[in-house]
Formats: structure tokens, C-alpha cells, sequence
């Protein structure tokens, strides 16, 4: 994918691991749950991204 794609999927991993960090720093847990799951959620989409890139790659080999 774009690399505006690749950035998007970072940012989203980093405000979930900043939620995370803030609801750990007032003990709040719904906040702390929900930075957890953006940032799985952005760390997910990353590989995602990488595994596409692997498979373009392998498919530029066999073509030539």
C-alpha cells in the first residue's frame, strides 16, 4: 500500500499506546483497555501492510 497508508496504521498504533499510557497514569481502566486495543489494532494493520509487500515482492521474482 501507499505509504500515507503505512503512516496512518503508525499513528493509530502510537495515540492507542499514548490512551494506554494516560489511563494507566490515572488508573482509569476503560481508558487503559481501549488504548490496548487501538494499538493492536494499528500494530495489526502494519502487518498486514508487510505481509502484502512480501507477497508483491515474491510475485516480482516469479515474473521475471
Amino acid at each position: 500500500m501507499s505509504a500515507k497508508d503505512k503512516l496512518r496504521h503508525k499513528a493509530e498504533e502510537l495515540k492507542g499506546r499514548a490512551k494506554k499510557n494516560v489511563g494507566d497514569a490515572t488508573d482509569d481502566e476503560r481508558m487503559q483497555s481501549r488504548g490496548r486495543a487501538e494499538q493492536t489494532k494499528g500494530s495489526m494493520k502494519q502487518a498486514g501492510e508487510k505481509i502484502k509487500d512480501a507477497g508483491k515482492k515474491v510475485k516480482g521474482a516469479f515474473k521475471k
